[in-house]
C-alpha cells in the first residue's frame, strides 16, 4: 500500500532548521502553479515549520522595514507588520512573533509583474508584458519609468521577456531579460542563449548569450544571476567586466535571496508538456522544486529543502529578518476586519458572537 502523504509535504536536510534559527530568519516563497505564499520557519534547531497562504498566481516578494508586497494576477497587495497583534492572535495564540496584515492593494491589469521592490518612496515592478520597468500606486494600472534601448514601444506583447532587478541603494541597479528582441515573444526563438545582463543607469548590455537569466541579486559589490536554462549560479564582476560559473546548481533555478554568505535559491520542476522549456538543457534534470542553500564562503550547496507534492514551480524566494515565525492575514478571513491599529496603539476589537469570525 502507498502511503498517502499531506497537501505541501516536503523533506529537508538535517541542517536546515539550525540555519533559519541562527540566522533568525524565515524564507518566503511564491509558487504561481499551487497559488501559494509560503513562510518556511523554524520552530527549533530540529523542526521546520511552513505557513501556506492562498494567493492567485504570486510572484515577485519584496519586503523593506515592516512592509511586504506580493504581485499576483492583476494585482499587487501591501501588508504592513503589527507585531503587537501577533501574541494575541485569536486563532492561534502565543504562536507567531510577528503578524503581517493587509493594507492596500494596487489593481494594475494583466501586465504580468515579475520581481518587485520599494524605493525609497514608491513601489517598483518589473513590467513583463510592457517590457519595461514600471510605478505601482493609484493613479494608473502602471506608469512607465524605464525601458531597454532595444524596446521601441510600450505595447502588450513580452517583446524580450524583462524578468530580474536587482535593487542597490533603493533603486534598480541590473535587470535582466531573456533576448534583446523587439517583436511580440521574440525572446522564445533564442531562450537558450538570449540573455542579457542590462545596466539600468547607462542602459549598457553588460553581459549577453546568458541561458535564460533570472533573479540578478547584488552582494558585496558584485552581480549573482541565476541561469535557469542550465542551472548555474553566475558571478559578475563590475569593475573589470569579466564573469564566470561559480557553481553548477543542476536544476532549473528561480528566485534568489542573499543574506551574510547564504544563497537561498529557489528550483522548479520542468513540466514535460512544456513546449516552452522541455527542451532546455536541464530539463532531464528538473524533476523537483524547492529551496536550495548555498554557502558561498564553502562555495557549495549545504541544504534543501525539497517538496513532495503540491509545489511544482517557484517564482521568487525572498527572507523576513529577525522573525523566527511570522503570520500572515490575508483578506479572504474576515479576521482581519477585527484588528484595529493607529499611531498610539494597536488592539483586537472581536464581536460578542465569536461564532460569526472567520478566523
Amino acid at each position: 500500500m502507498v502511503k498517502k502523504i499531506s497537501p505541501f509535504s516536503f523533506k529537508a536536510t538535517n541542517n536546515v532548521p539550525k540555519i533559519l534559527v541562527d540566522l533568525n530568519l524565515t524564507l518566503a516563497i511564491s509558487t504561481y502553479q499551487a497559488g501559494k505564499v509560503i513562510f518556511i520557519s523554524a520552530i527549533d534547531e530540529s523542526t521546520i515549520s511552513q505557513l501556506p497562504r492562498d494567493f492567485n498566481k504570486p510572484m515577485g516578494i519584496c519586503l523593506k522595514n515592516n512592509f511586504l508586497a506580493i504581485a499576483s494576477l492583476g494585482e499587487i497587495s501591501i501588508f504592513k507588520n503589527i507585531p503587537e497583534l501577533a501574541k494575541d492572535y485569536p486563532p492561534q495564540p502565543k504562536t507567531y512573533d510577528s503578524l503581517f496584515f493587509p493594507r492596500a492593494t494596487y489593481y494594475t491589469g494583466m501586465v504580468d509583474i515579475h520581481d518587485i521592490a520599494f524605493t525609497k518612496n514608491e513601489l517598483i515592478g518589473i513590467n513583463t508584458q510592457y517590457s519595461c520597468i514600471c510605478k505601482i500606486d493609484q493613479n494608473f494600472s502602471f506608469t512607465p519609468f524605464w525601458k531597454p534601448n532595444f524596446i521601441t514601444e510600450l505595447v502588450p506583447e513580452d517583446r524580450c521577456h524583462l524578468n530580474g532587478m536587482a535593487m542597490v541603494d533603493d533603486e534598480p541597479l541590473y535587470v535582466t531579460a531573456l533576448g534583446q528582441t523587439n517583436f511580440a515573444e521574440g525572446w522564445r526563438s533564442s531562450k537558450t542563449n538570449g540573455g542579457v545582463l542590462i545596466h539600468v543607469p547607462t542602459n549598457k548590455i553588460v553581459l549577453e548569450n546568458l541561458a535564460m537569466p533570472h533573479s540578478p541579486r547584488v552582494y558585496n559589490g558584485f552581480v549573482y544571476v541565476l541561469l535557469s536554462a542550465t542551472g548555474q549560479l553566475l558571478k559578475y564582476d563590475p569593475q573589470n567586466g569579466r564573469h564566470e560559473i561559480i557553481s553548477e546548481l543542476g536544476v532549473f533555478v528561480r528566485g534568489m535571496q542573499i543574506f551574510e554568505n547564504y544563497f537561498f535559491i529557489g528550483f522548479s520542476k520542468i513540466r514535460k508538456s512544456s513546449s516552452g522549456f522541455k527542451d532546455l538543457p536541464i530539463a532531464e534534470k528538473a524533476v523537483d522544486a524547492g529551496i536550495l542553500i548555498y554557502d558561498l564562503n564553502k562555495n557549495e550547496i549545504i541544504g534543501r529543502v525539497q517538496y513532495e507534492n503540491s509545489v511544482d514551480e517557484i517564482y521568487d524566494v525572498s527572507v523576513i529578518l529577525n522573525s523566527s515565525r511570522p503570520g500572515i492575514v490575508t483578506p479572504q478571513k474576515s479576521i482581519h476586519i477585527h484588528a484595529v491599529s493607529f499611531p498610539d496603539a494597536s488592539f483586537w476589537k472581536l464581536p460578542k458572537d465569536k461564532n460569526s469570525v472567520i478566523l
